[in-house]
């Protein structure tokens, strides 16, 4: 994963395990009580003689499985020597896959490794802090988050990634003006953070609440973000994580404003239907067809219109476009039955009006139209046969 994901708090695979100091190292592990293996029963752990191979996810791999993919741990991992990147590898494919606080036991490894190698890498160990708060913040563990927050930001200061994640962690704790503080500086450092932004925008409307007008006096200091940080970090090159997540994110954006114009459009159509602008209405409802062709009910809107304007092919094509969509619809029926009327092809009329009462016996409308429409096909069938010449 590069850097664990960013996401918010909340229970993780690896929940409801303890994270104590390992003793002697300044760093953590997880356990309850050292690093003793369980007893494995006789042929639990051993197969002709042999113990079974371990998996890279900690596990046990069964000989007769099939051959897992572990080509991701040997991926370059910064300045990291291979046995420690295949230790960050390993956790961030934990990561991925939900596993937290398996994951946090690789990154607490690499960490000590790094230790232990004497590697002084500001960059690879501030990532693998960042990503094991990322670990305790999804299982929870918001103190010891913040803590691995705050060592990821001594070795690179202003990095976006342990300044949301302690963000999220101080919310959690209900410091709000601590998490502000971080919040305000991620949007310093990239203003397209919309989680950030979102976050400003709540702890910012519970402040004033809380405090009233004077409540930014009561604030911790917002550093400020140097220009050059701000550039390097604009002219870093998104990872695809990243970039599909932006495309994600604008294309839900767009769906939401597409939503928007398309419910106000629809409402006004219907406003300008009421005071008879039929016109007007069409052509509300024709843009908003344009948004959701496959919206049955825009089929029967438009037609009204059509019938009123006298338009009665375009008001029958919209019917039949509507009873491709729903063809039990009794308003298309109905509809479509008077377009057939003004158009003067009564047995048809006659035909959707019948249709209408088989679907709905008590459509009083249906009922006196086809009592019209009846008549009115008698009437054109002795016309016809009157201007019939005899033979």
């Amino acid at each position: 994963m590069g850097n664990a994901q960013d996401k918010p708090p909340g229970s993780g695979g690896g929940g409801g395990r303890s994270d104590q100091a390992a003793a002697g190292s300044g760093t953590r592990s997880r356990g309850g009580g050292g690093a003793e293996k369980p007893h494995r029963a006789p042929g639990k752990g051993v197969v002709n003689g042999s113990q079974r191979e371990n998996s890279p996810a900690g596990g046990q791999q069964r000989q007769d499985s099939p051959a897992v993919d572990t080509s991701y741990l040997d991926a370059p991992a910064g300045a990291l020597p291979p046995h420690l990147a295949r230790l960050k590898n390993a956790g961030n494919h934990l990561f991925k896959n939900g596993q937290f606080g398996d994951a946090l036991e690789k990154y607490t490894q690499a960490i000590d490794g790094c230790a232990e190698a004497g590697i002084d890498s500001p960059e690879d160990l501030g990532i693998l802090y960042s990503n094991r708060a990322a670990c305790f913040l999804k299982d929870g563990n918001s103190t010891e988050c913040i803590q691995d927050c705050t060592k990821a930001l001594e070795l690179q200061p202003f990095s976006l990634k342990p300044l949301l994640r302690r963000a999220m962690a101080y919310e959690t704790l209900e410091r709000y003006k601590k998490a502000y503080v971080d919040y305000k500086t991620v949007l310093q450092v990239d203003t397209g953070v919309q989680s950030a932004r979102d976050s400003v925008h709540r702890i910012t409307k519970m402040l004033i609440d809380e405090e009233g007008p004077q409540w930014r006096e009561n604030l911790p200091e917002i550093p400020t973000v140097p220009l050059s940080v701000q550039l390097e970090h604009r002219d870093k090159p998104v990872s695809a994580e990243v970039a599909q997540a932006r495309a994600a994110r604008a294309a839900q954006g767009e769906a939401t404003k597409k939503e928007a114009r398309f419910t106000l459009l629809k409402r006004e159509g219907n406003d300008l239907v009421k005071k008879g602008t039929f016109q007007k209405a069409m052509e509300k409802y024709t843009e908003c067809l344009a948004l959701k062709p496959e919206e049955c009910a825009l089929y029967t809107n438009r037609s009204i219109c059509f019938l009123k304007l006298n338009r009665f092919e375009e008001a029958k094509q919209d019917c039949d476009s509507a009873l491709q969509l729903e063809p039990g619809n009794k308003k298309a029926f109905y509809r479509r039955a008077l377009a057939y009327k003004g158009l003067q092809d009564y047995l048809s009329a006659s035909s959707d009006l019948q249709e209408v009462l088989q679907l709905d016996p008590n459509v009083r409308e249906a009922e006196l139209e086809l009592e019209e429409v009846t008549g009115l096909l008698r009437q054109s069938l002795m016309d016809s046969t009157a201007h019939t010449p005899r033979v």
